[in-house]
């Protein structure tokens, strides 16, 4: 084995057992390693630098933050009943010969492994998981969006993505993002912000989906007002007070988790 090869491996391993447990410490990741704790601050530096993971002082985490977003990785294991519970729901704005566009949002993938239950549909997206998740179905008409490829969250973004959806019209687009309060929505990074507002002005009919953990919390970048959601999806517990705001902007359905 290569010692590229190794080093590879043993930097896949941490961020396996980080988007596992959601943080570690240095230590923990040297014996789980069994490298020294130097080898392993030079991984999670690397993996810092690329947006993997978030580097701290002693150790690294997965969690996002106001300013940092998870990984794809990370956030397909979080939160997945409630995310199942807003695609149930989320499919009734749905109808065969619909043109239906994505984000690179987990909530968003949920809708898209139901797709196949419903008939002849045009997908468009930039998240990658949607594609795998759906290129084998022939009622499925896939349209990628092409870019400047993020391992971070596994989809396309930049200039030439933007550009791509700004050319196109769809019935219904859904997205999610990484905060909301009772009248704006937020995300951590500009660029993410850039690709979801292009997919809201491409949209006839815009749904947003947002679990519980994410309503009350606010991030670096401003995204867009709730109001230009035609229909805001949220799983709780949400206070009454708050919900009774958040409806003065648009139309709010709270959804229950089994």
């Amino acid at each position: 084995m290569s010692k590229r090869a190794s080093r590879q491996e043993r930097q896949q391993e941490i961020v396996d057992h980080v988007v596992a447990h959601g943080f570690a410490s240095a230590a923990d990741l040297s014996e789980l390693t069994g490298v020294s704790l130097m080898t392993v601050h030079r991984d999670i530096g690397e993996l810092g630098a690329r947006g993997i993971l978030r580097k701290y002082h002693g150790g690294v985490s997965a969690q996002p933050s106001t300013v940092f977003e998870s990984s794809s990785d990370f956030r397909l294991h979080t939160n997945v009943a409630a995310k199942n519970a807003l695609a149930a729901e989320a499919v009734r704005f749905i109808s065969p010969g619909m043109s239906v566009m994505f984000d690179d949002s987990t909530s968003a993938l949920a809708v898209a492994r139901l797709l196949p239950e419903i008939g002849p549909l045009t997908v468009v997206t930039n998240y990658r998981q949607i594609t795998e998740e759906l290129r084998a179905h022939e009622d499925i008409r896939l349209i990628g969006i092409g870019g400047e490829y993020s391992r971070t969250h596994d989809s396309f973004l930049g200039l030439p993505a933007q550009e791509m959806v700004g050319s196109l019209s769809v019935d219904l687009t859904i997205q999610s993002t990484s905060g909301i309060t009772t009248d704006m929505t937020y995300h951590q990074e500009q660029e993410i912000v850039l690709m979801k507002r292009a997919m809201l002005e491409a949209g006839k009919v815009n749904v947003l989906l947002m679990d519980g953990s994410k309503v009350g919390r606010n991030a670096l970048h401003r995204h867009t007002p709730v109001s230009q959601f035609d229909h805001v999806l949220l799983t709780g517990p949400i206070e009454e007070t708050m919900l009774a705001a958040m409806r003065e902007h648009t139309d709010i359905q709270l959804v229950e988790v089994d």
